[in-house]
């Protein structure tokens, strides 16, 4: 993976995901030692203060540890797992070597979603950004997307083309981190309204998950229902013992 200067994605954006994937596929074990900010710095031609960026970023998530007077270890590697739960719809498929799409049916700021509001912990008469969208893989429609977000990240959110802006990487931009999620999945029937939207029958079997993502403050982020046809996404779900 190389980084690419002809990009609105931030440099430090890119190393960090090349970081993730270099220990991800075991290139540094778990408590091993990662390379300096200087030997990083000359391996990506960057300064020093993109290399602690990308840095920061993987020590706030816990994928790393500045240890005194050693340097930068990997932590355990059960950690890897946690943040692959947290990635978005657009990641999952480009790591499957598919071309990710949405198209945005609404985005408003509602008073009147009390249970969302709930969810996220946030006041009665507060507002959250509701958005909806259906998520493509190949030009294959393969969910509906409704998710909603506190009136705060919201209007950061606002500032994007919706149809194709990927959340997480947008809040990181931001100095908003993901901690971790928790996930609910339901077996359900698609309505007539769902299956227009999908291109199947109403009444076909789909996935119904609800993810609700926490911060580094411990409050909620983030609270999505995703409708996933059956036939098209499914999840893999490794135990050990």
């Amino acid at each position: 993976m190389k980084l690419e200067h002809n990009t609105n994605k931030a440099l430090y954006l890119q190393i960090k995901e090349i970081l993730v994937k270099r220990i991800q596929e075991g290139v540094w074990g778990e408590h091993s030692l990662i390379p300096t900010e200087r030997e990083l710095m000359k391996e990506f031609d960057v300064s020093r203060t993109t290399i602690r960026q990308a840095i920061s970023i993987l020590v706030q998530t816990g994928l790393l540890e500045k240890t005194q007077g050693r340097g930068t270890v990997v932590k355990s590697q059960k950690l890897v797992g946690q943040l692959g739960s947290l990635k978005g719809f657009a990641e999952e498929v480009v790591e499957k070597g598919q071309c990710p799409k949405s198209k945005l049916l609404r985005v408003v700021f509602n008073h009147q979603l009390f249970t969302e509001k709930a969810m996220l912990d946030i006041k009665e008469d507060a507002s959250v950004l509701l958005i909806e969208r259906i998520r493509f893989a190949d030009e294959i429609p393969i969910a509906f997307e409704r998710t909603c977000w506190p009136d705060k990240i919201g209007k950061i959110l606002m500032q994007y083309d919706l149809d194709e802006a990927h959340y997480y990487e947008i809040l990181e931009e931001h100095n908003i981190y993901l901690t971790k999620a928790s996930e609910k999945i339901y077996a359900i029937n698609a309505t007539q309204f769902e299956g227009d939207l999908l291109g199947i029958r109403p009444g076909e079997a789909m996935l119904e998950m609800h993810r609700l993502s926490i911060g580094m403050d411990g409050l909620p982020i983030e609270y999505t229902k995703t409708k996933y046809r059956s036939d098209q996404y499914h999840y893999n779900i490794e135990l050990s013992r």
